[in-house]
């Protein structure tokens, strides 16, 4: 087929043509050679934005995880009481019952789960983030040209149809679909999602310290309400033994052994332990409210057996390994999942420093008279574009971003490890303090036995004229202090128990 058969065949591609008159032939060496001179510049205008574009350096901190290979003072121990369930470890059926409604109306407790719900959320919106948009476009418009302006005197000499003008006023319809989407190059969008789910993943953690937090303000404030019952039982007893004191005092008054001092200052030190009670009082019903506002219910009355008190035994703790609390406190692993987002989120910024690809589209259906909106091809319309863009000058936006982002990661490096040693000084602490309360708890409980005889001794002592009035109401008065130091003792122990449970990180499992 030669040149002439292509040139009349409408249907067919022209072959190249060069300069006006020359067909078929060669494309000249000017012409390639400005091509590739284009596409050169081109390539080094990518070259220099992609250089241009490169983050500046960034001095880290890497998080130290270290720990004691054990407690000091303690052998190791490859049992950990933190895997034990809360109503494995707390047997009293009315605390377990406490714990139960806490965990389920308490108001703290839910406001973080709508933060998880919050966090969850974000998730969400970074996801679609990096996932093309898609959306439905209808509108409709009048307008009208003034007729003596260019633009109004060129639509008045323009017809639609042979012997008609433009429509005055131009109406215009549109009914169409767009997109956009932002292909993620860099990872940009995708990090931030990951960032989106660590930082969700932390507020889970949160939550759960919360509840390891619950369980255990409950269980302290329960069995400090035992002991203000046993305190007050004390106060009670303590008032009868001294009324029946001030009773032969007053006696022995009338028969002229004693003179109306002694009678004063035993119906003193009366009124003085009558009035303990009102306090104690005072302090139950605060510990009661205490625990009801942590349950999420109005004042009531607590039920509690407060006799077994005294019988309560702290059970035998097992500590574990210091590397366990890693894995089983949740405030570290909150700590460590902020981390792990923070240095997403560098990454995020970082990839702002360099160019980002979009890619918009659309296609649908225009005209100014409705009838011919869906008429096909002539009211037809369609787009694609795509777009490079990167940042050149001013990007001290950008790098302060960066800076902060980095920043936030050091300060999120040093939390991790604070909460890491807050967490082995607690266990530390509770665990000298549960040896030590041991100790003090015999010594105590044989103080008490020495002073309750002493009251015997003391009161016979004084019925026989062989011991003075003050050292019977002294020893009255040691015997009861002593006797309270015996039931704060034994809450401390108990709250040692109920802290060390929260310091290894159980309760939330």
């Amino acid at each position: 087929m030669n040149s002439k058969t292509i040139v009349n065949n409408p249907g067919k591609k022209l072959p190249f043509t060069g300069r006006k008159g020359q067909k078929n032939g060669p494309e000249p060496v000017t012409g390639r050679l400005s091509r590739l001179v284009s596409k050169t510049s081109l390539a080094g205008i990518l070259v220099l934005i992609t250089l241009y574009s490169c983050a500046p350096t960034l001095e880290t901190v890497q998080e130290d995880t270290t720990v004691p290979e054990q407690y000091a003072g303690e052998p190791k121990d490859s049992l950990n009481t933190a895997r034990i369930n809360w109503k494995e470890y707390f047997t009293d059926p009315y605390l377990d019952t406490l714990i139960s409604e806490a965990l389920e109306n308490n108001q703290e407790l839910n406001i973080t789960l709508q933060e998880l719900e919050i966090a969850r959320n974000e998730i969400r919106a970074r996801k679609g983030e990096y996932l093309p948009f898609i959306g439905l476009r209808g509108g409709a418009a009048v307008d009208k040209k003034a007729r003596y302006t260019s633009q109004g005197a060129s639509e008045a000499t323009t017809d639609i149809k042979p012997g008609k003008e433009m429509p005055e006023p131009l109406q215009d319809y549109l009914v169409g679909a767009y997109a956009s989407w932002e292909i993620d190059i860099w990872g940009k969008l995708h990090n931030a999602k990951k960032a989106a789910v660590s930082r969700y993943l932390s507020t889970v953690e949160g939550k759960n310290f919360v509840i390891t937090n619950l369980i255990a303000e409950i269980a302290n404030s329960y069995y400090e309400l035992l002991a203000l019952d046993n305190q007050l039982h004390i106060v009670q007893q303590n008032i009868d033994i001294q009324t029946n004191a001030l009773r032969i005092v007053k006696l022995q008054k009338e028969a002229a052994r004693v003179n109306e001092l002694a009678v004063r200052k035993f119906e003193a030190e009366v009124y003085h332990t009558k009035s303990l009670q009102f306090d104690i009082q005072q302090k139950i019903t605060e510990t009661e409210n205490r625990i009801n506002f942590l349950a999420g219910r109005y004042p009531q009355h607590i039920a509690r057996d407060s006799d077994a008190f005294s019988t309560l035994i702290p059970d035998q703790v097992h500590s574990g390994l210091p590397s366990q609390l890693l894995e089983n406190r949740p405030d570290i692993k909150q700590a460590e999942l902020e981390l792990v987002a923070a240095k997403l989120d560098i990454k995020t910024a970082k990839a702002r420093f360099y160019p980002s690809l979009g890619i918009s589209a659309g296609i649908g259906y225009q005209a100014f008279n409705p009838k011919y909106l869906l008429r096909t091809p002539e009211s037809l319309l369609y787009s694609v574009a795509g777009d490079l863009t990167a940042p050149l000058i001013n990007r001290n936006e950008i790098k302060a971003t960066y800076y902060s982002a980095n920043a936030k990661q050091i300060q999120a490096v040093y939390n991790y490890e604070r909460t890491i040693l807050n967490a082995y000084i607690e266990v530390a602490n509770q665990l000298a303090k549960i040896g030590n309360l041991e100790k003090s708890y015999d010594l105590k409980s044989k103080e008490v036995d020495a002073l309750i005889q002493s009251i015997d001794i003391s009161n016979i002592l004084f019925r026989s004229a062989r011991a003075d009035y003050m050292e019977v109401l002294l020893t009255q008065r040691d015997a009861l202090e002593s006797r309270f130091e015996l039931v704060e003792t034994k809450m401390q122990q108990m709250s040692a128990m109920v802290n060390i449970y929260r310091a290894l990180g159980g309760g939330w499992n």
